[in-house]
């Protein structure tokens, strides 16, 4: 089916809208220098995308016509390179809001660092990337997706809700909240001040959870996480210590 997203023109500076494409994120990089051509907030939409990749270059492919795959470029940013750590989980916090707008029946959260579940399936993954001036994040949404085209049995989607999905309220309510809460981030210059790390904290499904966190040297670290620090990272209570996980060091977090 065509596209059809009125409302998300509105509010973006542009949006151009592809019948396929191998990856809308690697595509927004490429065209990231060109500032004039594509302003803070420009989006780019598929739902036939053939080449995405997640976190530590996972593919991520679903059928055409299944799934949505967006991309915003963020120019915009806090100043503090550091604080800019937040903005994936600023996006899978306005996202898990636009989910749950449509689905408000369902517990929908945020499971630390960047998916969005639905009473506990994943429906959608997030993966920011940085340019020269920029920020890329890319978002994946399992849209129309029936029970049997779920890739994994821990994965779900609006149809596998029994739901219809309105693609073009679901992206400007991403839209919206993500640049609502890029401003505030950028304006207080931390996620405390600006009430980022309290809604994130809020909306997480991982903060309170026995975990499992699998690390690169192939060992893993297994315990309560505890709570998100000022920086993002999360605070893992294992063997009576406490310690710091980055998304860079995390393969993945999921309850024990």
């Amino acid at each position: 089916m065509s596209l059809d997203l009125p409302r998300t023109a509105a509010v973006a500076s542009r949006l151009v809208v592809v019948e396929a494409t191998g990856s809308t994120n690697a595509d927004l990089r490429a065209s990231a220098a060109d500032q004039r051509a594509w302003p803070h907030l420009s989006v780019l939409v598929t739902e036939d995308q053939t080449a995405g990749r997640g976190r530590l270059d996972r593919t991520w492919v679903a059928p055409a016509g299944t799934a949505l795959a967006v991309s915003v470029l963020l120019r915009d940013l806090p100043r503090d390179p550091a604080v800019r750590g937040w903005i994936p989980l600023a996006a899978g916090l306005a996202l898990a809001d636009a989910v749950a707008a449509q689905l408000p029946a369902c517990e929908v959260a945020v499971k630390w660092p960047n998916d969005v579940l639905v009473d506990g399936a994943k429906i959608s993954g997030i993966l920011a990337e940085a340019t020269a001036d920029a920020v890329v994040v890319g978002a994946g949404v399992n849209t129309r997706m029936s029970r049997e085209q779920l890739p994994v049995p821990t994965a779900t989607s609006f149809a596998a809700q029994d739901a219809a999905v309105d693609e073009d309220l679901l992206l400007v309510t991403y839209l919206t909240g993500l640049d609502r809460w890029l401003t505030a981030l950028a304006a207080g210059e931390d996620a405390l001040t600006s009430g980022l790390h309290a809604a994130v904290t809020a909306r997480c499904a991982t903060v309170g959870q026995a975990v499992r966190v699998s690390l690169p040297d192939g060992s893993s670290l297994e315990g309560t996480a505890g709570a998100l620090d000022p920086d993002g990272r999360l605070l893992v209570v294992a063997d009576g210590a406490t310690r710091a996980v980055s998304a860079g060091d995390v393969v993945h977090v999921r309850p024990a």
